[in-house]
């Protein structure tokens, strides 16, 4: 009974570590120190989720006011996107944002809102751009991601 239990325990552990390497999240030494996000994400194995643009604006059409308003709403919209097809947002491994008029103050509210979802231990890639307008006039922020489900 006790070989069983080792034998068990053994092969648990086996999994956890297949589990641990089918994404990884590098970051060379020889790129500059990341801030909130991962230079490099390889994906050994798993389901790829593509995520379209997400906005500031609430399921019945109404865009949230402000900048701050429309990157928490967004970051909601990518949560509910992510939980319709089984994920969740530590399984994002690459996000795209588009920010009409990118100023520093826009910046610290979109890493505020970004940091209330994603795995701070292990961020996705990321690529930033600052845009000069986006669909509707009102809007300031489109968040796109790419998650995989392991």
């Amino acid at each position: 009974m006790k070989r069983v239990f080792a034998m068990g325990c053994i092969l648990l552990g086996l999994v956890s570590v297949v589990r641990a390497q089918k994404v990884e999240f590098k970051n060379p030494s020889e790129l500059s120190k990341p801030n909130g996000y991962s230079h490099v994400v390889i994906v050994n194995q798993g389901r790829l989720i593509f995520i379209s643009g997400q906005t500031g604006m609430d399921k019945d059409g109404k865009m949230a006011d402000g900048f701050a308003a429309q990157a928490k709403q967004a970051f909601t919209n990518l949560k509910v996107a992510l939980a319709g097809v089984g994920a969740k947002p530590t399984d994002i491994v690459k996000i795209n944002y588009l920010v009409v008029g990118l100023n520093h103050e826009k910046l610290v509210a979109l890493r505020e809102a970004r940091d209330s979802i994603i795995d701070r231990e292990h961020p996705p890639a990321s690529t930033l751009a600052g845009v000069e307008a986006l669909f509707r006039d009102d809007a300031q922020i489109e968040i796109e991601a790419e998650a995989v489900i392991p």
